[in-house]
C-alpha cells in the first residue's frame, strides 16, 4: 500500500479512538502564556476531520502506576500540595487539586491510547506529551511523564517487551530521557531544536538537535535518517508518538520553520515506518504554543486526520496485536 495522504476521503471507515480529559480544569491565572484552551478546540473540533471518531474521557490512574516513573516521595508531594513555590513556579503551573487530577488524566489517556492501539493499530490522546516530568520533579508544564508512565505498563501488563518513544516536540524530551536513561527496553528518540529550550540536554537513546530556522526539506531529511537508525538498532513492539505542533513556523516558542504540509508529512512519516512493519502507535499532541492558536489547533486536527487514514487502512491483524508477550 502506498504512503496515505490527505486527499483521501473519510467515508464508512472505522472510528479512531481518542481520549480526551479537557473537560478537568487546570485554573490558571488570567494571562497565563500555556494555552489550556486549545484541547478543548481540539475535541471540538475533531470529528470534523475524521468523521467517526470515538472519544473516550481519559481514566484516572493510582499512585502505583506513576510510581513506574516516577518517585514515591514525588507522587506524595504533587498528591498533597506539597510543592514548594519554587518547585510550582519550575512546573509552571500553581498547585490545585485540578492540577493533579488533569496530569493523572493526561497520563491516563496515553496509557488507554497504547491499549487502543493493540486492537486498532492507531489511536490518539489529545493531551499528553508532558516529557519534561522528571522522576523526581515536574517542569516546563510537565507534572506527570505520561509517554514513560505508559511504556512502562504496556511493560507490566506483558503487551510488549520493547517500546520506542518518537519524540518530534520541538523540544527535547529531557525529563523522558533521565527516566528512562538506564532501561534498554525503551528506546528514546528526540528530534528538536539544539538552541531551544531544555538549554541542558538529557541524554536519549538518540538525539538529533537542529539549528533554528530549520525548514521542512532539512527536518525531514534528518527525521528520516533518524527513523532509519532507530530500527536499524531496535526492534519495538510499541511506538509513542509526540506530535508536537511547536516546529511549525507560527510558533512563538519553537524558532522552527516547518510548514503545515511539512508536518503533515512528518507524521506521515512515522505512520507509514510503523505500519510497515505492524508496529501500533499511540500519540499524543504534545506542545503547541502559536502566535494564532488556530494554527496550532490546525497542526493538531491534521495530525488526528492522518492517524484516522492509518487507523481505516491498517493491515495488522487485531488478534496479533492484543496477544501479551510471554
Amino acid at each position: 500500500m502506498p504512503m496515505l495522504n490527505s486527499d483521501h476521503i473519510f467515508l464508512d471507515i472505522p472510528a479512531l479512538k481518542a481520549f480526551y480529559s479537557d473537560h478537568f480544569v487546570l485554573p490558571l491565572p488570567a494571562g497565563h502564556r500555556f494555552p489550556m484552551q486549545k484541547y478543548r478546540l481540539l475535541r471540538e473540533r475533531a470529528a470534523s476531520v475524521a468523521p467517526g471518531i470515538s472519544f473516550a474521557e481519559a481514566p484516572d490512574i493510582g499512585n502505583g502506576v506513576l510510581a513506574l516513573a516516577h518517585h514515591p516521595d514525588y507522587i506524595r508531594q504533587v498528591s498533597a500540595g506539597e510543592l514548594s513555590d519554587k518547585e510550582q513556579k519550575r512546573i509552571g503551573f500553581p498547585w490545585s487539586p485540578g492540577m493533579v487530577e488533569r496530569s493523572r488524566r493526561a497520563s491516563g489517556a496515553t496509557i488507554a491510547a497504547c491499549r487502543a492501539a493493540f486492537e486498532d493499530g492507531v489511536a490518539v490522546n489529545l493531551a499528553g506529551g508532558t516529557h519534561h516530568a522528571h522522576a523526581s520533579h515536574g517542569e516546563g508544564f510537565c507534572v506527570f511523564n505520561d509517554a514513560a508512565i505508559a511504556a512502562r505498563l504496556m511493560q507490566a501488563e506483558r503487551r510488549v517487551r520493547r517500546v520506542a518513544i518518537v519524540d518530534l516536540d520541538v523540544h527535547q524530551g529531557n525529563g523522558t530521557a533521565e527516566i528512562l536513561a538506564r532501561d534498554d527496553s525503551v528506546f528514546t528518540l528526540s528530534l528538536h531544536g539544539e538552541r531551544n529550550y531544555p538549554f541542558e540536554k538529557a541524554v536519549s537513546d538518540l538525539d538529533v538537535g537542529l539549528p533554528d530556522d530549520v525548514g521542512d526539506a532539512a527536518y525531514l531529511e534528518a527525521l528520516a535518517n533518524a527513523l532509519t537508525t532507530l530500527f536499524a538498532c531496535f526492534d519495538p513492539q510499541l511506538i509513542i508518538f509526540l506530535a508536537g505542533a511547536d516546529p511549525h513556523e507560527g510558533d512563538r516558542l519553537g524558532r522552527m520553520k516547518l510548514t503545515f504540509e511539512g508536518l503533515a508529512q512528518r507524521d506521515r512519516m512515522v505512520l507509514e515506518a510503523a505500519r510497515q512493519r505492524r508496529i501500533p502507535v499511540a500519540i499524543s499532541m504534545a506542545g503547541g504554543y502559536g502566535r494564532d492558536i488556530e494554527d496550532t489547533i490546525r497542526v493538531h486536527l491534521q495530525t488526528i486526520a492522518i492517524a484516522a487514514q492509518y487507523a481505516a487502512h491498517w493491515t495488522m491483524p487485531p488478534a496479533m496485536l492484543a496477544t501479551p508477550t510471554q
